[in-house]
């Protein structure tokens, strides 16, 4: 299954195997304390650049995606406390949001649609005595799960249009590889050091700049120019991302010292 980061157990949804299956509302989100990164569509871009950076990784340019860094370092969130708070006022990606549920492409060779719902059995939310029921006596979705599946088909779209933007990025040229390289500490401090983030890719603005007039209408109509300004400004982030890491770096120093 793809894009299954945060599920521990994912399990398609069965009217039959989940019935008395009751959701009830967690006031934390310590399930994404270790994504350093996920996926964006590019309807979030707009958002989601007034507080991450956003850039397009993956192993090579044919299958790199949008995603929002949430930290610099592996397996850490700069943006959700030790208590599994968001950071205030800071936008939270649909990634995020739509978590514990998930529509996902099923097995080659099942019949029906393309794709089906998950929900992650791991979640400590899910259980039959506590929370709002998923169906209804009858069997039918009740309205927590109507609005939940109508998120996910709603993302779902926005995945799909996102797609179309990775192709137009790719046919015109437009992105290049960029390795990021920010220095913490004072530039003669001891304890300064560089992190280095490699794998990533950025739109090329000499080449934006370049590009013929049919292709900037379209781009202009089809509302993807925006989406590729959003992400050039929210590169700006970088440095507001480093100072979050600065002040975590120093809360933990200051534990240990008390310890």
């Amino acid at each position: 299954m793809a894009e299954v980061l945060f599920y521990e157990r994912p399990v398609p949804l069965n009217r039959n195997d989940h019935k008395d299956l009751r959701l009830k509302p967690i006031p934390n989100m310590k399930f994404a304390l270790s994504a350093h990164s996920v996926p964006l569509t590019g309807v979030e871009f707009g958002l989601a650049a007034r507080d991450l950076p956003i850039v397009f990784a993956g192993n090579d340019l044919s299958d790199a995606g949008p995603v929002g860094l949430l930290g610099l370092r592996q397996n850490e969130n700069l943006f959700v406390d030790a208590e599994g708070q968001w950071a205030p006022n800071v936008y939270i990606p649909a990634f995020v949001r739509r978590y514990p549920f998930v529509l996902a492409e099923k097995p080659a060779g099942q019949e029906g649609d393309d794709f089906a719902v998950f929900l992650d059995e791991g979640y400590e939310g899910f259980g039959t005595a506590e929370g709002d029921r998923l169906f209804n006596e009858d069997g039918s979705d009740t309205e927590l799960l109507s609005r939940a599946v109508g998120f996910l088909g709603e993302f779902q779209q926005h995945v799909a249009r996102t797609r179309w933007f990775m192709d137009q990025l790719r046919k015109h040229d437009l992105l290049e590889s960029r390795n990021i390289s920010l220095r913490k500490g004072p530039p003669d401090s001891a304890d300064g050091h560089v992190i280095n983030l490699n794998g990533l890719f950025v739109v090329n603005e000499e080449k934006l700049r370049q590009l013929d007039e049919k292709t900037a209408q379209e781009f202009l109509r089809e509302g993807v120019a925006g989406w590729i300004y959003a992400h050039l400004m929210s590169m700006n982030n970088f440095d507001r991302l480093g100072q979050r890491m600065g002040e975590r770096e120093d809360a933990e120093a200051a534990a240990a010292r008390k310890n």
